[in-house]
């Protein structure tokens, strides 16, 4: 659950940011001054930062200066003031948007969700997407090794996940059990070795299909082997 910070010396204010908040589902800490709000800041992770503009202690330009110099985490400022300089400075400083009291906790939510989900955004462009297969109800990511069927996660054994992984990358081609046995288990099919993957396929059947005796995705070819049908 996303962790935000309230820096704010009005304590109505804060516990009515707060109380928004976390309808939506964000964990709040409060903090009432600008020092102990810094440290605060400093030692822990959070996924955005309200802070408030004129706080005993530390003021909130500081603040941002302080946490900007050292994170990278949103910072919402919000003051009473209405001045464009004092917005101007903020943002100057690295303020990532500037709120002016009175204001909708409606809106100060909406503000909220969108710059989190644009630094998650900016955070997230750098990074390889996971390699997904997704085969009409089963989506399968290989990168996390997670596979999903009718939209609900379904836990796998490492060999049923490399099998089903195997049958899907290569649909509507036929493999002997033998194959199968040699591809995943990385070793010649020897004596009983092939009912393991009999069992193997019985067990992806029972995740994956509606309906075991009917399957419409893994298809057994009488005499041949097992085929992924796309």
């Amino acid at each position: 659950m996303r962790k935000i910070l309230i820096i704010e010396d009005e304590e109505d204010i804060a516990e009515l940011e707060k109380d928004y908040l976390e309808i939506d589902g964000f964990e709040t800490d409060i903090k009432n001054d600008g020092t102990s709000g810094l440290a605060c800041a400093l030692k822990n992770d959070y996924a955005l930062i309200i802070l408030d503009l004129m706080l005993p202690g530390t003021d909130g330009f500081e603040v941002c200066r302080a946490i900007r110099e050292n994170k990278n985490v949103p910072i919402l400022m919000v003051s009473a003031k209405k001045d464009d300089i004092d917005k101007v400075r903020g943002l100057g400083l690295g303020a990532d948007d500037y709120i002016t009291k009175p204001f909708s906790p409606s809106e100060l939510v909406a503000r909220v969700k969108a710059h989190i989900a644009r630094y998650e955004r900016l955070v997230n462009s750098g990074q390889p997407e996971n390699d997904i297969l997704e085969i009409r109800s089963i989506k399968i990511d290989k990168t996390a090794r997670r596979i999903f069927v009718r939209g609900e996660e379904v836990i796998f054994t490492t060999k049923e996940f490399e099998l089903l992984t195997f049958l899907a990358s290569n649909p509507n081609k036929v493999f002997s059990k033998e194959e199968l046995f040699e591809n995943i288990w990385k070793m010649d099919a020897i004596g009983d070795d092939c009912a393991t993957v009999t069992v193997h396929i019985k067990k992806l059947r029972e995740k994956i299909e509606v309906d075991t005796s009917k399957p419409q995705y893994i298809e057994t070819i009488w005499g041949v082997g097992y085929r992924f049908r796309v």
